[in-house]
């Protein structure tokens, strides 16, 4: 796993839980949270404060060594990036048959110990089908990701009243883990609409090695 600099904090973390930045040829500020776009990377912890603070002192202006113009609404847009991002690897997981959907068929991935070693729950879901869930994981707990809504899981699933997924672990689960802690920096109370709070077992050292 790579490490990168905070602009801001200056601290050195695995890029799993930061999000790069580059700009365009306007000087124009663009989020990269594939981190695949050309140009010198700016990096910033994955946390809506850490990236307002940046914006409003100017980090990224000295960063880069010129003026950046800084987009309107940047902290939301980089929400929306990686909402997106973690909604299309759903997809993707459900059609390659990696993840399963639906309370009963969690519950039998979840009896048998290793198949299933992530548990997504819509942030807006019942806590009492969770923790049904979760007692049924017997020999090993698995990472919760619980930062996207009812309605975002539906959409990206493809049906409809989505609340509890299971995902085998696998290349879908490492990047889903990942990008499910630098969302939770950007959403109030872990990303749980209920404001509880979200019980996600993303261990940021681990989140670039480990996604109804």
């Amino acid at each position: 796993m790579r490490e990168r600099r905070c602009i801001v904090t200056r601290e050195v973390l695995p890029d799993s839980r930061l999000v790069r930045f580059v700009t365009d040829p306007e000087g124009v500020l663009v989020p990269d949270v594939a981190a695949r776009l050309p140009g010198r990377g700016m990096w910033v912890t994955a946390d809506r404060a850490i990236l307002e603070r940046a914006i409003a002192k100017g980090h990224f202006s000295r960063a880069a060594g010129m003026t950046v113009v800084i987009p309107d609404g940047l902290p939301d847009r980089v929400e929306k990036l990686l909402v997106a991002r973690m909604t299309g690897d759903l997809g993707l997981a459900r059609r390659s048959g990696q993840l399963v959907l639906g309370f009963d068929a969690v519950a039998r991935a979840l009896t048998v110990s290793g198949p299933a070693t992530v548990l997504v729950e819509a942030s807006d879901g019942a806590p009492d089908g969770r923790r049904k869930l979760l007692a049924l994981a017997k020999g090993f707990q698995p990472a919760v990701i619980d930062c996207l809504s009812g309605t975002e899981l539906s959409l990206a699933l493809g049906r409809e009243n989505v609340v509890h997924a299971a995902l085998k672990s696998g290349r879908f689960s490492e990047r889903l883990l990942a990008d499910a802690s630098r969302l939770n920096g950007f959403r109030p109370a872990g990303g749980r609409a209920d404001g509880r709070e979200h019980t996600a077992a993303v261990a940021n050292d681990n989140a670039g090695s480990k996604g109804r």
